[in-house]
């Protein structure tokens, strides 16, 4: 069995992997991603949705590789194991959006995005700090288009109201309250989750770990 490190707080992607037969051990990375990417703006100008994906999902897995090589976590944390960070944005309108400000905030996005369509990016980070394993560590972006239903004012402050789109990229979920207002997606579901089962799948399969060597849950 392959043990997988998630360094993310997410709780739709600690859910997805568990439905997908997976229980990993979760290290919150704590990267402050809004300085990650000033320091990544300064140096490389402005960058491309996909990019910014990938840029934060490289800077929580190195992070909490670091903490693991440095022995500075709990004492139950795996030392042979695969890191894996990710992050997910919205690009809609030519912007990047990743979590809102504030209510208001959302509610202005939702009332922009009903009745089009949004591609929402997942960056995934793989660190491969197994004691016999390659070393590698290495990326990949996946992509899927949203359409968003025409929803009315009234069901948009309802929503807001909750407090879920406070705490995702982009203002939604997939998985949750938000569900109904989402017509149809264009690609992989488990990226709009914020984790991209399939992609992650063959990008293990490029250091020789099969999926099913994640299996760590009881099934039935």
């Amino acid at each position: 069995m392959t043990q997988l490190v998630l360094a993310s707080q997410s709780p739709a992607r600690l859910a997805t992997l568990r439905s997908a037969g997976v229980e990993p051990y979760v290290l919150v990375s704590e990267v402050d991603e809004d300085a990650a990417l000033a320091a990544a703006r300064e140096a490389h100008g402005e960058l491309a949705p996909e990019d910014v994906a990938l840029l934060l999902a490289n800077a929580k897995a190195q992070a909490v590789a670091s903490r693991l090589a440095a022995d500075e976590v709990p004492d139950d944390a795996p030392e042979d194991a695969l890191v894996l960070g990710c992050d997910s944005v919205l690009e809609f309108d030519g912007q990047t959006l990743g979590k809102p400000l504030d209510a208001d905030d959302a509610a202005a996005r939702w009332r922009a995005m009903r009745g089009r369509s949004a591609t929402l990016y997942t960056g995934h980070w793989v660190i491969d700090d197994r004691a016999d394993g390659t070393g590698a560590t290495f990326g990949a972006v996946s992509g899927t288009e949203v359409h968003f239903a025409e929803i009315t004012d009234a069901e948009i402050e309802a929503y807001v109201a909750t407090g879920e789109p406070l705490f995702v990229a982009g203002a939604f979920t997939i998985d949750g309250l938000a569900g109904p207002y989402i017509e149809r997606i264009e690609g992989d579901p488990h990226t709009v989750v914020g984790i991209g089962l399939p992609l992650l799948r063959e990008m293990l399969a490029e250091i020789g770990v099969e999926w099913h060597t994640l299996w760590n849950r009881p099934r039935g």
